[in-house]
């Protein structure tokens, strides 16, 4: 068995400002594509003073991705073009695949003033892109939640671990989601699938990611692991919460602007066009009648 035995890269969160004025850590972004594909961005929005989170992200347009949100503390309430609508709870995650097009907004929404949870960004092969949007809610109860060793234990958003599958399945991009928490001085082994980009994302405590005694990791970094078929987190004095993800590559162009992401320019200009046309959104029939778009969306 070929273990991902040397870090690839690490890298440290950015405090990025976002949506209405939301002040977040960016784990990685647009300036680290291709690094992790099929993922584009990771944020860590995390904060007990509502002042940085209650703008939230007014009605804002998605195409060619995924995104999706995991709520550690707090609430979001959402709702979209496609009459989906309701309040994403504290271990809940929000799978949206935008395809085509959608619309949509996102309040946060703290629990005694705490707000925690983290958007993450899939991309969509070029075949998918113009897919029909879809959206799966789960509870935080429909994650199961497996103890693969004393003091280690892991939540399956997405994947298998032992035989134990997430409630997210059906994927375009096959994709693994799993949120670890490990307690001092234990030590875990995981296969993941070869060629598939893996990284861990350090949520609380700090750890060590490959099999050297290598310095740890702590909070807010981003470990990205070279090719192999396993991966080795251990812990000495402090326990570790950490998210580890897998998915399989895509290896076409990106062309990035705001929050649509397709192969070329021509296609971008394409989907800017279509929000100024009004004819952005593919289903009329299904969708609601659009919202206007906040004045914190990004416009070309």
């Amino acid at each position: 068995m070929t273990y991902l035995s040397k870090n690839g890269r690490i890298l440290s969160g950015k405090a990025t400002l976002e949506g209405a004025g939301v002040k977040l850590k960016r784990a990685f972004g647009p300036q680290e594509v291709p690094l992790l594909d099929p993922f584009l961005l990771l944020d860590d929005f995390h904060s007990n003073n509502p002042d940085d989170y209650i703008a939230g992200f007014p009605w804002h347009p998605h195409r060619g991705i995924e995104t999706v949100t995991y709520m550690l503390e707090g609430m979001v309430e959402h709702g979209d073009s496609m009459r989906n609508e309701g309040v994403i709870r504290s271990g809940d995650v929000q799978w949206m695949t935008a395809g085509n097009g959608i619309i949509h907004q996102e309040m946060p929404k703290g629990s005694n003033g705490l707000m925690w949870g983290f958007q993450l960004w899939v991309n969509l092969p070029s075949s998918h892109k113009m897919d029909d949007p879809r959206y799966r809610g789960i509870t935080g109860a429909e994650i199961p939640e497996v103890e693969v060793e004393p003091g280690v234990r892991i939540k399956v958003i997405c994947g298998d671990v032992e035989g134990n599958k997430g409630p997210v399945r059906d994927l375009v991009v096959d994709c693994e989601y799993l949120d670890i928490v490990m307690e001092p001085k234990t030590v875990l082994e995981h296969s993941t699938k070869k060629g598939y980009k893996v990284f861990a994302y350090v949520v609380s405590g700090r750890g060590y990611f490959d099999l050297s005694k290598s310095s740890s990791i702590d909070v807010e970094h981003v470990v990205i692991f070279k090719e192999g078929e396993k991966v080795k987190i251990r812990t000495e004095d402090r326990s570790l919460r950490c998210l580890l993800i897998s998915g399989k590559p895509i290896g076409e162009p990106v062309a990035w602007l705001g929050p649509i992401v397709m192969n070329t320019q021509e296609e971008l200009k394409t989907a800017f066009d279509e929000l100024e046309e009004g004819t952005f959104l593919k289903n009329p029939k299904r969708a609601r009648k659009p919202p206007e778009l906040h004045s914190s969306f990004y416009k070309p």
